[in-house]
């Protein structure tokens, strides 16, 4: 036995056998029809995962922005009814829409006769249109979420499901050609743990990127929630001043 190591033939056909080729491409190739499939869904769904990444990215941020606009020109001290006018029409932003909510739910309180603004069933009008108003912009913010949602934990499975196919496939095939030697199984161990390997990279960046979203969307929930509560302050405020305002004007006249 000892001799047949040291046997310079057998080490000279074992150097030039043709190693395995594990480049991705023909792990692939190389798969079982059912571990070829799981391949194909995790690639597909790793690109619908980049996609709602890029998607967000520019999402949040554009929407970031036209929020920190939004609120320069609100705290300006200019007024709300040219504020209204431009932007109340056609919101084109969440901060934008939620102030057009309140604002327009006030109009159309102060156009009725005799109703008194400073009563709490306006306020309770105001806060929930400005609150049903956040909760749809914030639906809208939050769409494809739920996929990543979904990938992070699923794709791992998935994976593992490939996995365990191809190796039983591999055994198949083992057991088939009666060669148990590390070059025989190697390849289609690869293959195999190769699904396991995608599942993974389709996973983990959906993980990551539902949680980093989803703390940017609180927090900016909270941000319209604050906006709101100020905004219906002011709104109470001012309709406050107009009711003392109109007492005095009633009382100077009857003088």
């Amino acid at each position: 036995m000892q001799e047949a190591f040291l046997d310079p033939t057998i080490n000279a056909a074992n150097l030039a056998a043709p190693a395995a080729d594990l480049s991705p491409w023909a792990l692939f190739i190389h798969a079982a029809l059912v571990v070829k499939l799981v391949m194909i869904g995790l690639v597909i769904a790793s690109i619908w995962v980049w996609a709602v990444i890029f998607d967000k990215i520019i999402t949040i941020r554009k929407t970031k922005r036209q929020a920190d606009e939004f609120e320069d020109l609100f705290w300006s001290g200019g007024s709300l009814d040219d504020l209204y006018d431009q932007y109340g029409v056609k919101p084109n932003h969440p901060m934008a829409a939620v102030f057009s909510a309140g604002m327009g739910e006030w109009r159309r309180s102060a156009r009725i006769t005799g109703l008194d603004m400073s009563s709490d069933g306006v306020k309770q009008r105001i806060d929930r249109a400005m609150s049903i108003t956040i909760t749809r912009e914030m639906e809208r913010l939050e769409r494809w979420l739920t996929l990543l949602a979904t990938v992070g934990p699923v794709a791992p499975f998935v994976g593992l499901f490939g996995t365990v196919w191809g190796i039983m496939h591999a055994f198949a095939s083992i057991a088939q050609s009666n060669n148990t030697s590390l070059a025989v199984v190697a390849p289609g161990i690869s293959e195999a743990l190769f699904a396991t390997a995608l599942g993974l990279l389709t996973a983990i960046p959906a993980v990551v990127a539902y949680n980093f979203f989803s703390h940017k969307l609180n927090l900016f929930a909270e941000r319209l929630e604050g906006f709101a509560t100020e905004f219906s302050a002011i709104l109470s405020r001012q309709s406050e001043a107009s009711i003392s305002s109109s007492k005095s004007d009633a009382v100077e006249n009857q003088e």
